[in-house]
């Protein structure tokens, strides 16, 4: 319990009850959540197999994670789960397939591979010019979340466009069945609809699982509430984590009502308030106390801090958006150079990713390292992704994620009652859907045009399997050239442009295998150093080149969220200024924040402003505050450029709603000669610096 405040301590050791913890921004909830787990593992008695805590980022389980690694001795945290939702709910289903109307060895379908099933069912739908692949993914997931499934979206449709959508999330959910896949959503529903009908499996689950931990609660959808509670039990044995304040992703199924419904159905329910804040100054807790007050509270609390008074937070108003980014940047120079503050402790946080533009332009005209949160992963491009999946296909036929990704790619006219047709004989057959292609037993339920688009398309694969056994570089070369992959590319292009780049990241991706395949590292943006998943043998059939393909996918991923989190400012270097969304910005913090585009429109957003949703608009903002620890700067400007036109820009409401004399206009303060004179001086450095001159 060393280093715990008495409230906390408080959390740590209550298990009489269901607990509640609301806790405030930098209140050190998971320092709680932690010291909560290795209480129980230790006085507490429970052994590590029967706790779990579940987290909605895998950022979130990582460090949570590392730190019991630091709590727990030896093996004595050995059994214990710490995931996220989703993973826990695929490690249930991997456990209870059967039982979850699954075959072993069932896919799991990412959005993209999602979009490509409904893009194949809207083709000819009534719906094809109403609606995208995205928008009615979208429409799916709030039915899965709210657990509707197709027969009472179908009931609960009020129009004719909405019925539609019900029918169209028949058809996917039928197609899911039939290639016996998943998608991300019925991670968390299928086990729900799992306990809830199996009453001896539920108990087997709640007698596995003695103790819940649940940190963000308010971020979780009706879900991930009903899996909650079917988890507890009528025990009632967790503790919930969560801040009604911080609830900011609506847009995607949060309910922070969540938290109130425990109140109704657990009512012996213990509710314990964090409130000191270990992250930010008095200053900065003024500003965000004053401004969130403006909300209805469920759970009301005041965040306090022991860590002094503070600067006073700062307002730039600035001419328009490029003097705004110009503004920021040259502060945060200046800070660099006067004081040699580190980039890494500094963050942009905007409310839209159409706001980094400027700022990129900015920072690199100084020479300012940064990093831009959100950007594309090479990996996560949809042309890589096909490559890739024709990839593993010839490395391995029996691969069905890949050959759903590809079977339309380009457009051969394979339908979903085809492809549904082709799972049936693969699932009687046991053999992949590729191999089922080929397969005499499709003569009962296909038509002759059908079977040989089938055929041809088996055909063609196989000829470039037996080649990529000798020139897997040579293969896919040719084998793109075949299907004229090339020109799909330019077909689905909204421009030219955009096709010579899709077509450069193939080409990209191909010279990387070619390197890999010759004993050459290197790879996309022809890097210099071996990449941190390269040893010294590189591999050489294709199977082993895919496989290395995959685990740098993923190191390229974790590099990307290590660098996310940190500005990959390491050791005494400089780092990098992050760049990044108000909400990829949370559970994040910064020494230094620069909360940019205060103005009406960007914060709050316009879409936010017609559908009345300022509250939650307000609670972004509010999380903005609380990522500052040192120093907060507000900024706005006067005009934009949008839509081709200058327009006049209103301040944010937000501003008028911070307590009053709370922020310090730095346009009005009394110029120092000296401190003038020091900015000149570091402008001058970095323009030196530049042009190469002493």
């Amino acid at each position: 319990m060393h280093g715990l405040n008495p409230t906390q301590i408080e959390a740590v050791r209550h298990t009489g009850s269901p607990l509640l913890v609301i806790a405030g921004a930098g209140s050190g909830k998971t320092r709680v959540i932690t010291h909560k787990i290795a209480w129980l593992l230790g006085p507490g008695g429970l052994p590590a197999r029967s706790v779990c805590a579940l987290t909605f980022t895998n950022k979130a389980a990582r460090e949570m994670r590392a730190r019991l690694g630091r709590l727990l001795p030896g093996r004595a945290g050995r059994g214990l789960r710490v995931a996220t939702f989703h993973t826990f709910g695929l490690e249930l289903l991997r456990r209870e397939a059967g039982a979850a109307g699954l075959r072993t060895g069932f896919s799991l379908f990412d959005p993209a591979d999602g979009e490509t099933l409904l893009r194949e069912h809207l083709h000819d739908h009534p719906l094809a010019e109403a609606v995208t692949p995205a928008a009615a993914l979208a429409r799916i997931s709030q039915w899965k979340n709210d657990l509707i499934d197709p027969a009472r979206a179908t009931a609960a449709a009020e129009d004719d466009h909405e019925a539609a959508l019900a029918a169209l999330y028949r058809d996917y959910e039928r197609s899911l069945r039939a290639y016996n896949a998943v998608d991300f959503d019925d991670l968390i529903l299928r086990p729900v609809a799992l306990l809830r009908m199996d009453a001896a499996r539920r108990e087997a689950w709640q007698a596995r699982l003695r103790y819940l931990l649940v940190d963000e609660y308010q971020d979780s959808n009706g879900a991930q509430y009903a899996l909650v509670r079917l988890l507890a039990g009528p025990r009632g044995a967790f503790t919930v984590v969560g801040d009604d304040d911080q609830s900011i992703y609506a847009w995607r199924g949060a309910r922070p009502e969540n938290l109130a419904r425990l109140r109704q159905d657990y009512p012996d329910l213990t509710v314990i308030t964090l409130e000191q804040n270990y992250r930010s100054s008095a200053r900065i807790l003024a500003l965000a106390n004053g401004l969130i007050a403006h909300n209805p509270h469920l759970f009301p609390k005041r965040l306090w801090s022991a860590l002094g008074p503070g600067e006073p937070a700062r307002l730039l108003v600035c001419r328009d958006e490029t003097h705004e980014a110009e503004r920021v940047a040259g502060e945060i120079l200046h800070a660099r150079l006067t004081q040699g503050q580190r980039y890494s402790d500094c963050a942009i946080l905007y409310r839209g990713n159409h706001q980094a533009r400027p700022f990129e332009q900015a920072l690199r005209a100084l020479a300012i390292p940064y990093f831009l949160s959100g950007g594309t992963s090479f990996f996560a491009r949809a042309e890589v992704k096909d490559v890739m999946a024709y990839l593993r296909l010839l490395a391995n036929p029996a691969d069905d994620t890949a050959f759903l990704r590809i079977v339309n790619v380009p457009r051969r006219e394979i339908g979903p009652a085809t492809l549904e047709r082709l799972a049936a004989v693969a699932a009687n057959r046991g053999v992949g859907l590729l191999a089922a292609c080929a397969d005499l037993a499709l003569a009962a339920t296909l038509s002759e045009r059908p079977r040989q688009r089938l055929a041809a398309l088996a055909t063609c694969l196989a000829t470039h399997a037996r080649q990529a056994r000798t020139a897997p570089v040579a293969a896919i070369r040719a084998l793109l050239e075949a299907i004229d992959y090339p020109g799909w590319l330019h077909q689905q292009a909204s421009s030219r442009a955009q096709a010579e780049r899709r077509t450069g990241h193939v080409e990209e991706l191909i010279r990387w295998l070619d390197d890999l395949a010759q004993r050459q590292p290197a790879g996309p943006r022809q890097r210099s150093a071996r990449h941190p998943g390269q040893t010294g043998d590189q591999p050489r059939d294709l199977g082993e080149l895919v496989a290395h393909l995959t685990l740098l996918d993923i190191l390229e991923r974790q590099d990307e969220e290590r660098a996310e989190a940190a500005g990959d400012g390491t050791g005494d270097g400089p780092g990098r200024v992050n760049l990044m969304t108000l909400h990829a910005a949370k559970g994040l913090e910064f020494p230094h924040v620069f909360l940019v585009g205060m103005e009406e429109d960007l914060l709050p957003h316009r879409g936010a402003i017609e559908a009345d949703s300022i509250e939650e608009e307000r609670r972004l903002a509010y999380v903005g505050i609380t990522r500052a620890q040192r120093t907060l700067t507000f900024s706005r400007a006067r005009q934009r450029r949008r839509y081709g036109e200058t327009i006049a820009c209103e301040p944010s409401r937000f501003l008028a709603e911070l307590p009053a004399g709370a922020l310090a206009d730095a346009d009005q303060q009394p110029a120092d000669p000296a401190a003038r004179r020091a900015r000149g001086q570091a402008h001058l450095a970095a323009l030196k610096g530049l042009l190469g001159t002493p």
